[in-house]
């Protein structure tokens, strides 16, 4: 077998700086100038994952940009497959299951541990040959936003008065709808000093978010205004950096099952290797979710400003959610991904809600270094992180009058959007009247 190295040289980065190169980006708030710029957001995360002692591979494409990031040493394989996986490859074959929480695998899923310093590009590269494309997969890295346009817009600090607690009259309050967050974890600080937040459960943030601390109580905070008696919970999963492999994303999935959603929010994905589906997804869909009648699916759509699949938002039995550039909807964010995989548009630039007070040290160009207050916990933040739980806000908001389901809901929802699409837009969600018991 293929056992090209691993160590950082080639793709698989647990301390190198050195191959973390620099790339060519479109700059939307700078009329479409290209500039050189640091490949800042893979740098981040492959700190923080060195700093939790973990190693990260990296994919590039021809240009060196970053395509995808992986775990290093490991395959996915369905259940099936393992037989005639560790045949090819010589591996021993893994002991019994010891149940869906254990680190190597979930439901239906094995990860496969390759011999040391194979590199994991080139063994899943060997199997599509010799067993058929797909069979075997890397452990992709899920993350909050891509990684080559970091989180479409940093946070802007804004005062009280910038931000309404509730867009939905009381007869559209969420009150019989259940969210949970799969993301970073909650800020018990932020939760209490922010009245439309109370009642938000979940662990907390642990301290390796790093820059993306909040993001999980932000989106909380959307959800609150569209839907504001819904019960929400946060899972820490995202928690590394604004990031987890997509069979830890999983279990975070299946823990959040366990809490009887009527909608589980996802604000985060990757690209991933040939543009393959998540093959840990497709089997939490084939054994878990599609069995459990109404429970919908939301996520973003990434923020690559490009067609390409962003996952897991381009599974068919995903909700999509993409980026408006404003609350009339008059265009799409330019940062936004689209084509025909993205189900609907909601607002995702300048979104207000909670936030952290203290001083924020920006990272990202043109503000690199400069600090910002934030003294009344408010933030206006931009990336289609933040238009995705609008749609699961509305989905519940909706379900307080319509007695229908989440997926229910959600149908009538796209089919609202549908019929408000403009032009070079598509489906477009707008801040109110979208649920009510008129549309």
């Amino acid at each position: 077998m293929t056992t090209t190295s691993d160590d950082g040289s080639n793709s698989d980065v647990g301390g190198r700086d050195d191959v973390l190169r620099a790339i060519q980006w479109w700059d939307p708030w700078d009329d479409g100038v290209v500039t050189d710029r640091s490949d800042v957001q893979v740098r981040r995360i492959v700190k923080a994952f060195r700093r939790a002692g973990r190693a990260l591979g990296v994919e590039r494409d021809a240009h060196g940009v970053a395509r995808y990031l992986y775990r290093p040493g490991v395959v996915l394989v369905r259940d099936e497959d393992v037989p005639r996986v560790v045949t090819h490859l010589g591996l021993d074959l893994p002991v019994d299951k010891a149940g869906d929480e254990t680190p190597q695998q979930t439901v239906g899923l094995h990860a496969l541990v390759l011999p040391a310093r194979a590199h994991v590009p080139s063994v899943v590269a060997e199997l599509d040959d010799a067993l058929g494309v797909g069979v075997a997969t890397p452990d992709h890295l899920i993350h909050v936003t891509p990684v080559t346009w970091c989180m479409a817009k940093e946070p802007q600090p804004r005062s009280v008065d910038s931000f309404d607690e509730s867009v939905v009259p009381d007869n559209m309050d969420g009150r019989s709808g259940r969210v949970v967050i799969v993301d970073t974890g909650t800020l018990r600080d932020v939760i209490a000093a922010h009245s439309w937040l109370e009642g938000v459960t979940g662990p907390p943030e642990p301290p390796t978010v790093g820059h993306y601390t909040g993001h999980g109580t932000f989106i909380a905070g959307i959800v609150r205004t569209y839907a504001p008696a819904a019960e929400v919970r946060v899972e820490a999963v995202l928690s590394v950096g604004g990031a987890a492999f997509e069979t830890d994303v999983v279990r975070g999935l299946v823990r959040a099952l366990r809490h009887a959603p009527d909608v589980i929010n996802l604000s985060g994905g990757t690209r991933t290797r040939r543009n393959l589906p998540l093959l840990s997804f497709e089997v939490f869909w084939e054994r878990r979710l599609r069995h459990l009648k109404g429970t919908v699916l939301v996520a973003a759509a990434g923020n690559d400003g490009d067609r390409g699949p962003f996952w897991p938002a381009a599974f068919p039995w995903a909700v999509s959610v993409g980026a408006l550039a404003d609350e009339e909807g008059s265009a799409r964010a330019g940062f936004s991904n689209h084509g025909s995989w993205v189900d609907v548009y909601a607002l995702g630039t300048d979104v207000v809600n909670a936030f952290p007070e203290g001083t924020y040290v920006y990272r990202e160009p043109p503000l690199v270094g400069r600090k910002e207050d934030f003294p009344d916990g408010l933030a206006a933040w931009s990336g289609t992180s933040f238009a995705a739980p609008m749609v699961a806000g509305l989905t519940v908001s909706r379900m307080t009058w319509s007695g229908e389901s989440a997926r229910g809901a959600v149908d009538a929802l796209l089919d609202v959007a549908r019929g408000q699409a403009g032009v070079g837009v598509g489906a477009r969600l707008l801040r109110s009247g979208d649920a009510s018991p008129t549309a």
